[in-house]
């Protein structure tokens, strides 16, 4: 219930302040929100499969947002920031759909 007060007091500020990006972190904001996705997505997953740990999911979403936001700044300063964003997004997107296809089976026992 907390996380869903929090979830709807952070959509009412945001949607109120109306914040916006730095130029300089704009391209690591979809990077950082697919990441986010990705623990998200797990963290359901465990949930339903009565694994769900507080400690590994802060963890997880913390370590995918940054570490998916240091590869995309590593390519950028290699000179090939596209081509690792892509390569983020795609497996971070792996990882989504399956987490996704796990709940699908787990919910609809199917």
């Amino acid at each position: 219930m907390i996380a869903v007060v929090g979830l709807v007091i952070g959509v009412v500020l945001g949607l109120l302040v109306q914040p916006s990006v730095p130029v300089e972190l704009q391209p690591y904001l979809p990077i950082a929100v697919v990441a986010a996705l990705d623990a998200l997505f797990g963290a359901f997953r465990a949930r339903l499969e009565g694994v769900f740990d507080d400690r590994v999911f802060v963890t997880s979403f913390l370590f995918n947002v940054v570490i998916a936001a240091f590869i995309v700044f590593l390519g950028d300063q290699l000179g090939v920031g596209s081509q690792l964003s892509t390569a983020v997004v795609v497996v971070l997107g792996i990882r989504i759909f399956s987490n996704a296809a796990s709940i699908r089976r787990h919910v609809f026992k199917a």
